[in-house]
């Protein structure tokens, strides 16, 4: 079989994914945009220990996407990557798509070589654009905004009746699928276990950054639209008198602008600002953590799941969430003891959690998130699913 993975964002278990498909004899070529910027990305180059018929290709335009700026992303930025993707395609020659955090307009592009050279198209539905697109432009550019909102839906709607197959990350997702007459399978996000092993507390990278003899709060991964900056801001703000307690958050973009703002005015100096760090170092960042943090907004409860918290449970940490009740990992984090949540737009109590995770300890919490990982994060049945799924879109082996 051969297969193209094209995933937007680059996240770590996807090209897992790809590696595993490849080591069973299948061509894959992982495609990913190498314009993108505040979000992790996981081991994207090629290395000697690759199957053979794995291979990753980044789209580069020259220059870094500005994801704020709506109207040249949609009519400039997806445009050029949609074309060269169809050139690697082209040549690549797939019997099958899997595209997963992709913008709508790149999707048509890859679901249109599809149909034109009798492949198939699987929509691997991770954020549902069209329904983030209509809540987060309601009612701006006077009135605009809610025309460009239901626009973005229907053209989703339609790329999901297109597709040969979907796959959805969460049984919640169901519900703004429209009809259609293709499989649609649920399967859970994951983290790549092996590459997430469990660190000591006090390792190298923590001592390179001064955290090696702090208690540690640590957020790792994007702050953008969907998160709320003043959660961290107020946990920073209750620990200001202790001097053992950091607040430390890796990201890029506008939430790290409004925080070097607030630890400016605040004088925050237990909030440490750091940008994205290398992949291969990410099991001591997570191990440098007494308490690792996540963060949503109330509108993103039903369609996005923050893969950084499945990271989380791999590090064997207990995890501070704020995120609405519905979302799928506040209910994996409340139902398995392994950390705290609290509603996304409650500070008082955000910081309350923190501050009683600290004091009454987090050891069990850490050891039932690795064991909750090491129980589901198995991607050989992972795997598996994903080629029935290709089988039932109607792939010939």
């Amino acid at each position: 079989m051969r297969i193209v993975v094209h995933d937007y964002a680059g996240h770590p278990f996807q090209v897992q994914l790809s590696r595993y498909l490849a080591g069973l004899g299948h061509d894959v070529l992982h495609l990913y945009s190498a314009s993108v910027s505040g979000t992790p990305q996981g081991a994207l180059s090629r290395t000697s220990d690759d199957p053979a018929g794995f291979n990753a290709a980044g789209i580069d335009l020259g220059y870094t996407i500005d994801k704020t700026k709506f109207f040249q992303v949609y009519f400039q930025d997806d445009v050029r990557h949609a074309a060269q993707a169809i050139e690697l395609v082209e040549w690549f020659k797939p019997d099958v798509i899997l595209s997963a955090n992709t913008p709508l307009r790149i999707n048509a592009a890859l679901q249109e070589y599809c149909w034109r050279e009798n492949a198939r198209f699987v929509f691997w539905v991770q954020d549902l654009f069209g329904e983030a697109a209509k809540r987060i432009l309601a009612g701006k550019w006077g009135g605009i905004g809610n025309l460009a909102g239901a626009y973005m839906q229907a053209f989703e709607h339609k790329l999901l009746r297109k597709s040969d197959a979907i796959v959805v990350i969460a049984d919640a997702f169901k519900e703004h699928i429209p009809a259609v007459k293709c499989p649609v399978e649920v399967i859970e996000n994951w983290a790549p276990l092996e590459e997430m092993p469990k660190r000591d507390r006090v390792n190298d990278w923590g001592r390179l950054h001064g955290l090696d003899s702090t208690r540690n709060f640590i957020y790792s991964g994007t702050l953008g639209m969907k998160h709320n900056p003043d959660l961290l801001v107020g946990v920073a703000d209750a620990f200001k008198s202790e001097p053992d307690v950091r607040v430390v958050v890796i990201s890029q973009g506008k939430g790290m602008d409004y925080l070097k703002a607030a630890q400016a005015e605040k004088g925050l100096d237990n909030l440490v600002l750091l940008p994205f760090q290398d992949f291969a170092v990410l099991p001591d960042v997570m191990g440098t953590a007494d308490v690792l943090v996540a963060i949503l907004e109330p509108d993103a409860g039903v369609f996005s799941v923050p893969s950084k918290v499945l990271s989380y449970l791999c590090a064997g940490r207990g995890i501070l969430l704020a995120v609405p009740p519905e979302n799928l990992a506040a209910r994996i984090v409340a139902d398995n003891g392994a950390g705290r949540v609290v509603p996304p737009t409650d500070v008082a109590a955000f910081v309350e959690a923190a501050q009683s995770m600290l004091k009454e300890g987090v050891g069990d919490m850490g050891s039932n998130a690795r064991e909750y990982a090491e129980r589901t994060f198995d991607v050989e049945a992972i795997g598996g699913r994903f080629l029935d799924v290709f089988r039932r879109a109607g792939v010939k082996e």
